[in-house]
């Protein structure tokens, strides 16, 4: 593997800055942006435009936030895809975690219903009696990451399967219901479901519990959403008590920001290809400028027209390279994790792809490709904060942040920040973290909170 390590950094030349371009937002166009996601957010929360809204603002029916006194002992039920974890949560002073990891046979993914949820039940169980805990009246936080319309804290239709699950009977039946028959059905072990929830709302609950002024819960991995505390009387959608607190946590299920056309402005030939080679054509285009899924092959596309136009690696490219989805967005990270000067990841990186006889000018331009995507993408996330933030109007918050791209991009926090900062309204102080296992704490946390108030009652 090539080695190389010097403070004089090649130029990268106008040329590739030209194509790269339209990559680069101004902050003209990243106000654009905030000022349509408000008009969208609007339309997703009124009564009447709803229905043809793009992003969907679902109230999630979490309106509390865990003050950091919650204690006891909760279960958490994490279904995602072809595997899900039950996690044993004691929360105090500290928190303390146990888990175990199920898998979920193809066969079941594809079988009956009440297939799926008999063998959930059953792992439930397993695992409650492998902690001789079968006497005790555990409260539940059911994390189900698929699309659903939800009708209460505890009350979740689900809209469609996705992830290779095609379970008959289940798509437009209340899922927490289904659980408690399979549960019912077994007798052997006590659980009481508190709130079925997806993992942005937990991603939220899990930083609230320690930063009391969290009000935003964002994902920047495989896809990307957020949500956010809203006022009751802004969410015409509301149809639950009008009691206190007059506030809401809303799914806005962003992804989809743009699948009406607003967005057309600022996509790229390159978001083009992708969306029309996806396997969801016309739909999540916000998601697909930003997400992990999605950045790499922008990337790759990029690099392959460079070498098509002869100013990469002398105009010779790789069988390899040629192939769709070649490029992780890992390389992405990777790349831009050298430090200035330093080529070695991204030579490794291009030796992968049958690129053996880069130079060091092509790793810089290679570079320059990918700090392109990468930074349009924090961008865009961080013009999706700032407006929440806006929204919300409080004088400091906390962003609860998780998923692969923000955890292991080495610059995606700090141009974020940047772009957070440019936005928002003066007199608004805010931080993003690192949020610990929405999916998993973050349930529990929702079942504790639930737990806590309905005793209150």
């Amino acid at each position: 593997m090539k080695t190389y390590c010097n403070n004089k950094v090649p130029r990268v030349p106008i040329l590739v800055k030209e194509i790269c371009q339209e990559l680069i937002l101004s902050q003209e166009a990243l106000k654009e942006v905030c000022d349509r996601l408000q008009e969208e957010i609007n339309k997703g929360l009124g009564k009447e435009s709803n229905p043809e809204a793009t992003i969907k603002c679902f109230p999630t029916y979490v309106r509390e936030l865990p003050n950091g006194k919650e204690k006891g002992r909760f279960l958490a039920l994490d279904l995602g895809g072809t595997n899900f974890r039950v996690l044993l949560i004691e929360l105090g002073d500290k928190c303390s975690m146990e888990s175990r990891i199920y898998a979920v046979p193809q066969p079941i993914m594809i079988g009956p219903g009440d297939g799926l949820f008999d063998h959930i039940a059953e792992c439930l169980a397993s695992f409650i009696k492998e902690r001789n805990l079968g006497t005790e009246l555990l409260p539940l936080g059911f994390t189900f990451s698929f699309p659903c319309k939800q009708e209460g804290l505890t009350k979740a239709r689900l809209a469609r399967w996705t992830k290779g699950f095609k379970c008959e009977g289940v798509e437009g039946r209340d899922v927490v219901e289904l659980l408690k028959k399979a549960i019912a059905k077994r007798g052997d072990v006590k659980i009481k479901i508190c709130a079925v929830l997806n993992d942005t709302t937990g991603t939220l609950m899990s930083c609230a519990w320690k930063n009391h002024n969290c009000r935003v819960g964002l994902i920047v991995g495989t896809g990307t959403n957020a949500c956010y505390m809203e006022k009751i009387e802004k969410v015409e959608l509301w149809d639950g008590d009008l009691e206190e607190p007059h506030q809401v946590i809303i799914n806005t299920e962003w992804g989809a920001f743009g699948d009406n056309g607003c967005l057309d402005f600022i996509r790229t030939e390159y978001d083009n290809t992708i969306d029309r080679e996806s396997l969801n054509p016309g739909k999540q285009l916000f998601e697909k400028m930003i997400s992990g899924m999605y950045m790499g092959e922008i990337a790759r596309q990029v690099i392959v027209r460079l070498v098509a136009e002869g100013l990469l690696f002398d105009g010779k490219s790789s069988d390899i390279l040629q192939e769709k989805g070649s490029f992780f967005t890992k390389y992405i990270s990777e790349i831009e994790s050298d430090e200035d000067g330093d080529f070695n990841n991204c030579y490794a990186i291009l030796e992968e792809l049958g690129l053996n006889n880069a130079t060091d000018a092509d790793c810089a331009n290679v570079r320059h490709v990918c700090e392109c995507v990468s930074r349009r993408a924090a961008y865009l996330a961080g013009a999706g904060v700032a407006l929440l933030l806006n929204r919300i109007n409080e004088e400091s918050v906390s962003v609860a942040v998780d998923g692969s791209v923000y955890r292991f991009h080495p610059h995606f926090h700090n141009l974020m920040v940047e772009q957070v900062s440019q936005l928002i309204k003066p007199g608004i102080k805010f931080d993003l973290m690192l949020s610990e296992d929405g999916s998993g704490r973050g349930a529990a946390l929702v079942a504790a909170v639930a737990s806590r108030t309905s005793a209150m009652r």
